[in-house]
């Protein structure tokens, strides 16, 4: 049986205040498990994740749950149990799955429990199958360059007719140079 507060700690109420102030900044959100890292490990994969605006935070589960309930979005509380760090990624979520995923191989006791892209709940499968996907940046660049090759052709085609034009000229000119 459960006993229940009658006071409710300011302490745990700022904390969790805090902890819905840093997810309501973002919208996707990666749950990893981070148990047997070390301190300077943790620091190496803040550093890469800060590269990319993205905040990797050890969380109080019961505190996130309740912050996560309060923001109004999916229920997300099957991904905390057990040590729990979120990475709160306010631009791209792939771009940041990619490094997690990438630092896996530096230290395989770290794990990717799952993620909440937008609305919608990822598994660590789907997760690292998401992070495999180009980033938002490499697919406008791609749009842009399949939008840019007709123009680049048509531009090619037009500029060769007058080349063509002055290399005719060209040796005709010479071949009358030669006669004379």
């Amino acid at each position: 049986m459960a006993i229940v507060a009658k006071k409710i700690q300011d302490v745990k109420v700022s904390s969790i205040q805090e902890l819905k102030e840093d997810f309501g900044r973002a919208k996707d959100f990666i749950f990893t498990d981070y148990r047997g890292l070390t301190v300077e490990q943790i620091t190496v994969l803040r550093k890469q994740l800060r590269a990319k605006e993205a905040v990797f935070r050890v969380v109080k589960n019961n505190f996130a749950r309740i912050a996560f309930e309060q923001l109004s979005v999916p229920d997300v509380s099957c991904y905390f149990i057990g040590p729990t760090a979120v990475a709160i990624a306010p631009k791209d979520a792939n771009e940041v799955a990619k490094i997690l995923f990438g630092y896996i191989k530096e230290a395989p006791i770290f794990k990717v429990k799952g993620a909440l892209v937008g609305d919608t709940i990822y598994t660590s499968a789907q997760t690292e199958a998401f992070s495999k996907l180009p980033g938002k940046l490499e697919l406008i660049s791609m749009l842009m360059s399949v939008l840019n090759g007709p123009v680049r052709n048509l531009a090619g085609a037009l500029n060769d007719v007058n080349a063509r034009l002055v290399r005719t000229i060209k040796a005709v000119g010479d071949k009358k140079a030669e006669s004379a």
